[in-house]
């Protein structure tokens, strides 16, 4: 057993080592906007993923947003994004971000973005802003990186070999949730899910190029009988019992693009627009861990967004764990709000570590105050719903 989370740890980071992994955010900012209750007054630390979020937070007004990802190609999409706004006119950054590819993607990028970067992003995009052409076999950014790659052949599956697309694409126009899931249960989810796919999306391998850990995959599997029960699961309810009208996390996925009517709130003209005129500017990457940026932060956080990391860190990484959370103590102010989310029903990691506040040690579960059912009810109406629990804490006082 060793042995065998040893190689597994080796080949999900050498994936994460040498590739862009999320080109899309694949958390509901919809529900974070809720749970966070954001003002102009917090300054927000979250994880960057792919930038979609950061965007979307932005719109609410904060005092800062420090985005901080330890995978530098993340970083690098947000800055891309970031010098996309300020330069480009709403239809341009559309057909870059929104239609995921733009015929003068190489001129605009030259003539207006590269300068506007900075050196470790503008080397990326240097050598990867193929990504934006349109050509090959892969036409659409949102069929890059890893987890493009399986939203890629996904679709090969449903066009060439299941031959779902004209359903597939009738589920994403349906206008009621009752014409939706008579298309789902009676047309689509016998003939897409077969055995062997089931077999396929179980497999690690399959989960690391989705960004999904080990430790992440043992949370799943303490709660299910295996992972492809648990993606079974999801796309029953995505699917079949939540309305898909602007479920723009999976249309980009099945189709490769998104619309000027189910997109991100970024890639709206008014918000585009509120953007550009300055709101950008409250934001700023980080390539380290959370635990580096907060333990040299001149200014103290009131608001995080963890993802889904600590599930990361549940398994092989408790000192990294008892470390990040020392450090959320030490630099969270006195009204701090938490999120975070994960693969499992219920965790049992975080509560248990203890750290040190005002001379003496304490528990992480003494010091938070849970909204469980405001994240219990936000939880439900998870539109990409691929987690099995939400969290929203409070840090209290000691």
């Amino acid at each position: 057993m060793p042995l065998f989370r040893a190689v597994n740890r080796k080949l999900f980071n050498s994936v994460h080592a040498n590739n862009l992994i999320y080109n899309t955010c694949w958390e509901d900012p919809r529900l974070d906007r809720q749970a966070l209750q954001l003002t102009s007054k917090d300054r927000l630390l979250m994880i960057t993923s792919a930038g979609c979020n950061a965007l979307d937070y932005a719109l609410t007004g904060p005092a800062h947003i420090h985005a901080v990802d330890v995978n530098p190609r993340q970083n690098a999409l947000l800055e891309l994004k970031l010098a996309g706004i300020r330069a480009l006119d709403f239809d341009d950054f559309f057909q870059f971000f929104g239609k995921g590819h733009h015929p003068e993607c190489r001129g605009l990028y030259h003539r207006r973005l590269r300068d506007a970067l900075p050196l470790k992003a503008r080397s990326y995009w240097d050598c990867h802003l193929d990504y934006f052409d349109g050509q090959g076999i892969r036409k659409s950014f949102y069929f890059m990186g890893t987890a493009g790659f399986c939203a890629h052949l996904i679709n090969l599956y449903i066009n060439h070999v299941a031959q779902l697309r004209s359903r597939i694409d009738a589920l994403l126009a349906s206008k009621t949730l009752s014409s939706q899931q008579d298309l789902y249960f009676d047309e689509v989810h016998q003939s897409f899910w077969k055995r062997w796919v089931a077999w396929l999306a179980g497999q690690n391998g399959t989960m690391y190029l989705l960004g999904v850990p080990q430790p992440q995959i043992d949370q799943i599997k303490r709660h299910y009988q295996s992972i492809s029960v648990f993606i079974k699961e999801c796309l029953d309810a995505v699917f079949g019992y939540l309305p898909l009208a602007d479920n723009y996390f999976w249309r980009v996925y099945l189709t490769g693009r998104y619309t000027r009517e189910c997109c991100p709130e970024y890639l709206v003209p008014e918000n585009f627009d509120r953007l550009k005129s300055g709101l950008v500017d409250r934001i700023s990457t980080h390539t380290c861990s959370v635990t580096e940026f907060l333990n040299h932060s001149p200014k103290p956080i009131s608001r995080f967004v963890l993802l889904d990391h600590m599930d990361w860190l549940s398994t092989f990484g408790h000192q990294l764990l008892q470390e990040e959370w020392q450090a959320i103590v030490d630099h969270a102010t006195p009204d701090s709000r938490i999120i975070w989310r994960s693969g499992g029903i219920n965790i049992d990691y975080v509560d248990p570590v203890e750290v040190r506040l005002k001379g003496s040690r304490w528990r992480v579960g003494d010091l938070l105050s849970y909204r469980r059912e405001l994240a219990a009810d936000l939880h439900k109406r998870d539109r990409v719903h691929t987690y099995g629990s939400f969290y929203i804490a409070d840090l209290k006082a000691a």
